[in-house]
């Protein structure tokens, strides 16, 4: 027999190590699928475990710090409410955040996700074992509860009682008083089913299993009428998770039950080719459904799910993507190519990317096209790798992207959003879009990540080495025992406009780009054949589809952000224009020679010049990524009003007689705040302030002058809208209130004016906000009484 190379054999050994397994992508070969795809593929995926990322690139970076983060949580205190809900002893506390709240739970089903993905990724045994500690302990939960059923909801057992008696009061996220629970349950299973399919615990595949005929038990009794109404809260990925199940088991009746999270409201209009169906919703609500619909197009050939699947995606991509690759404002999608008008702290929720990039994956294996990779390049870079900081592995649940914004990252054990628990699985699973295999045998090297590919069933080996983006040049070497005859198609970006240079064992070849944006290179390739690329990698602006003269910059795939600065710009002369009549970039902004990533601009930023870096590269400054293009009159103008709006603030300063700054820890402790557990801070334009949802409430004391006329005044933000409240003082309503929306990102003042019969003899009130007609109360950004 003859001898394999060296390298070959170590990638053997350790794919071995790892076992190969199907993963949540359509596989050429695998051996844990029983149902396989139906539909035409022209793509598979290559397991994870198969391709090993090299030091050399913040891919690997950000891997590492996101694994040391994810060995430093403790599962028994993710598991906290599982035991307790299964009447089982805790054996830890339990964390903060959305954990010790009404997502409870959900975490768990991330940390098993990135554990399995971080095991295929690095073969580190101690995921395996955190995985199978987790698994036991969730099947002793299952156990003890007898119905199949495992979770870790608050008053869990009467809502799903109730709804599977057809007793259903449903929002879009509330379902019978609890937060979106089929949400949390998908993230379980989807962790136990990647638990199976990376880590090979059979023991998860029966426990999710129990958990899906449990759902059956639920849901299959329901009216279409009472599931409708079910599914007006947000589901997450049910049926994805279980047509896999499918896939996994070979029962239909999981395929049959993936169907019960079908909606008429925004699947059945994608199917049937409607006008833009998701403007105006929860982004991250939707974007699951669409990942459920291309699995079930694969095991079914149905054309109406690849319809939802394809449909959706084009319209969030080309009609609500901003220039990062993220979508959404304070989580909601709005008009299509409308983007001009939403920036604000709360863009591109990290959680609707994570899934953007799972759905690219599965179109690109029906029919691959370099526009899918071009936007998964954009997104890994500009989004998902900028959601981490690299010193802490902490993440973000927004990514701002307004004038003068800045990143604010999680607590390690306080904060646990959903974005927390993706923000885990982003960081393992860096090495999955980089190759495919062409249903031909052909090779697709989508991304220039330095990595090693073990083409285990050709036995091959494809070793990529590359310093990009900081060259736009890459070098694949090939391992091979014998000659073989077979294609490398090479992406070629959005951004290389020139073309390529492409070379064979230093021998230059011509290449076109194909209809579908990739360079084809056949020939017999002998064990360490060099094939090189090089595009030319230059400076660009792209414009806000609704306003073309408000351009983000970039290089290459890369989005280059200004840096302003650690403290808080102020609001005009802070956050710097571009004063130019010239809009070719090239013109004025300089790279630094030492620091190939590191620009300038040169005398048209106003009120002062700004180096840019890459988005990904600024974690604790303030930045802009979008620059608006003033002429001179224009400037001044915005002069004036910034004079204008400082006269106002200093007259209402003289008229204060206590200020409460909602949001922040010690004045709501020294205003007495009280709060139901559905209100919650949050922030915007680096201020803080407070909500309640769904009939909830916030409460508050403040100071009066007792002999004199008081009024409130409350500070909004204009991107809130569809928001219903009334504000109480000492139980009598003063105002009722509706957001109905107004200039996004300006905040504005409402004065209230207090009754004298309210204030009489007093020094204190209690001000209550107070959410109606099932509506959210708030945000408010401050309040203050004043003196009339």
């Amino acid at each position: 027999m003859k001898r394999l190379p060296y390298l070959l054999l170590i990638g053997s050994c350790l794919a071995q190590h790892i076992g190969f397994t199907q993963s949540y992508l359509p596989e050429r070969h695998d051996n844990k699928t029983k149902i396989r795809p139906v539909a035409e593929l022209k793509a598979y995926a290559f397991n994870l475990a198969a391709v090993q990322l090299l030091d050399g690139s913040p891919f690997r970076q950000a891997l590492k710090a996101d694994s040391g983060y994810i060995l430093a949580l403790k599962p028994d205190r993710l598991l906290y409410r599982f035991y307790k809900n299964a009447g089982l002893a805790p054996k830890d506390s339990i964390y903060g955040g959305w954990e010790n709240a009404g997502l409870s739970g959900h975490t768990l089903g991330h940390y098993l996700s990135a554990c399995a993905m971080m095991y295929a990724s690095t073969g580190n045994k101690a995921f395996k074992d955190r995985i199978n500690y987790i698994v036991h302990e969730l099947a002793k939960c299952q156990a003890a509860r007898e119905t199949g059923y495992v979770g870790a909801i608050p008053n869990e057992d009467s809502l799903w009682y109730k709804v599977q008696h057809g007793i259903i009061k449903s929002g879009g996220f509330d379902l019978n008083g609890a937060w979106s629970p089929w949400y949390t349950v998908h993230k379980i299973m989807a962790g136990l089913v990647d638990a199976y399919l990376y880590a090979g615990n059979k023991q998860a595949l029966k426990i999710v299993a129990r958990i899906a005929d449990w759902t059956g038990t639920i849901v299959n009794g329901l009216t279409n009428e009472q599931r409708q109404k079910m599914l007006r809260c947000e589901y997450g990925g049910m049926n994805d998770v279980l047509a896999t199940l499918y896939s996994l088991s070979g029962q239909k009746k999981y395929l049959d039950l993936s169907y019960q999270f079908y909606d008429d409201f925004v699947m059945q209009p994608l199917a049937e080719g409607k006008e833009d169906p998701l403007a105006g919703k929860h982004s991250n609500t939707n974007i699951p459904k669409l990942i459920g619909s291309a699995r079930q197009y694969e095991l079914t050939n149905n054309n109406a799910d690849h319809t939802i699947a394809s449909r959706g995606w084009n319209i969030l991509v080309h009609g609500h993507t901003y220039v990062n690759g993220g979508n959404g404002n304070y989580e909601y999608l709005g008009a299509a190519n409308k983007l001009n008008d939403a920036l604000s702290d709360n863009n591109t929720e990290t959680c609707c990317t994570y899934n953007m990039l799972k759905l690219t994956g599965h179109l690109f294996c029906w029919q691959p096209n370099s526009q899918l990779i071009d936007y998964a390049e954009r997104a890994l870079y500009n989004d998902i790798l900028a959601s981490q900081n690299p010193n802490t592995a902490m993440t973000l649940y927004f990514e701002p992207l307004r004038m003068g914004g800045k990143k604010q990252f999680s607590d390690s054990f306080n904060t646990f959003t959903c974005c927390v628990g993706s923000g885990m699985e982003n960081h393992s699973k860096y090495g999955e879009n980089i190759y495919f295999e062409g249903v031909d045998g052909s090779l697709y090297v989508n991304l220039f990540i330095p990595s090693q590919l073990n083409w285990k069933d050709k036995q091959r080996i494809i070793t990529q080495n590359t310093n990009y983006p900081q060259n736009a040049s890459t070098s694949l070497t090939i391992t091979t025992h014998k000659p073989a005859d077979f294609t490398i198609r090479i992406r070629q970006p959005w951004w290389a406009t020139s073309g390529a240079t492409i070379t064979v064992n230093d021998q230059s070849i011509e290449v076109k780009p194909d209809s579908t944006g990739y360079l084809a290179v056949h020939r017999t390739w002998h064990n360490n054949d060099r094939l090189n690329i090089h595009f030319s990698m230059h400076l660009y602006t792209e414009s806000m589809p609704d306003n073309a003269n408000r351009v983000a910059i970039l290089y290459g795939p890369l989005l280059l952000a200004g840096n302003l600065g650690d403290t808080m710009p102020d609001p005009v002369y802070g956050t710097p224009v571009l004063l130019t009549d010239n809009h070719q970039v090239s013109d004025w902004v300089v790279q630094n020679s030492q620091q190939p990533l590191s620009f300038h601009t040169n005398g048209t930023g106003k009120p002062f010049d700004v180096t840019l870096t890459p988005f990904y590269q600024n974690i604790h400054n303030h930045y802009s990524v979008y620059w608006d293009y003033f002429t001179n009159a224009e400037w001044n103008t915005r002069q004036a009003d910034y004079e204008a709006e400082k006269k106002k603030q200093q007259e209402i300063e003289a008229q204060t007689i206590d200020i409460m700054r909602l949001g922040e820890m010690q004045p709501e402790r020294d205003h007495h705040l009280q709060a139901s557990e559905q209100s919650y801070a949050s922030d915007a334009l680096g201020r803080t302030g407070r909500e309640a949802r769904s009939n909830g409430f916030f409460s508050f004391d403040m100071t009066v002058a007792p002999h004199q006329t008081n009024a409130l005044l409350c500070t909004y933000i204009g991107d809130d809208k569809n928001r219903s409240f009334d504000i109480l003082i000492d139980g009598v309503k003063i105002a009722a209130v509706e957001l109905k929306g107004r200039t996004p990102g300006k905040f504005f003042t409402e004065e209230y004016p207090i009754p004298e019969s309210l204030t009489k003899n007093k020094n204190k009130i209690i001000v209550r906000v107070q959410a109606t007609n099932g509506k959210t109360a708030g945000r408010i950004f401050g309040c203050r009484t004043i003196r009339k």
